[in-house]
């Protein structure tokens, strides 16, 4: 009996390292997805969180993509970003909340969430 549960307590623990490990990769990956032809782009990492988004003229003025300034861009891309971001933080901490009531309020390892 005794040694059945230390072969599954270093299971566990080497679940947690290889969890570990891939929440890390994730977390560096870049997936690009875009919309409108391209003229759209958002890369998010592996676990989904948003990184930066990039706005073409044509996706503003389609008709007129040259009279679209870089400086309307930039301000369309930084005030979608910070909006992004702030759902990001509010569905982080909504995330938390949930855990901690599941769990009692104990830290489970490797179950981290939004971090």
């Amino acid at each position: 009996m005794g040694m059945n549960l230390m072969n599954m307590m270093k299971n566990i623990q080497n679940i947690q390292k290889r969890a570990g490990e891939m929440q890390a990769e994730l977390a560096n990956l870049e997936i690009q997805g875009e919309s409108a032809g391209g003229a759209v782009k958002v890369v998010c990492n592996g676990q989904g969180k948003f990184q930066s988004i990039k706005i073409s003229p044509d996706a503003i003025n389609p008709e007129n993509p040259a009279s679209v300034d870089s400086e309307t861009i930039e301000m369309l891309e930084d005030v979608i970003t910070s909006a992004i971001k702030n759902a990001e933080e509010k569905a982080s901490k909504e995330m938390e909340t949930r855990m901690t009531k599941l769990t009692g309020g104990i830290k489970i390892p490797g179950l981290s969430f939004g971090k």
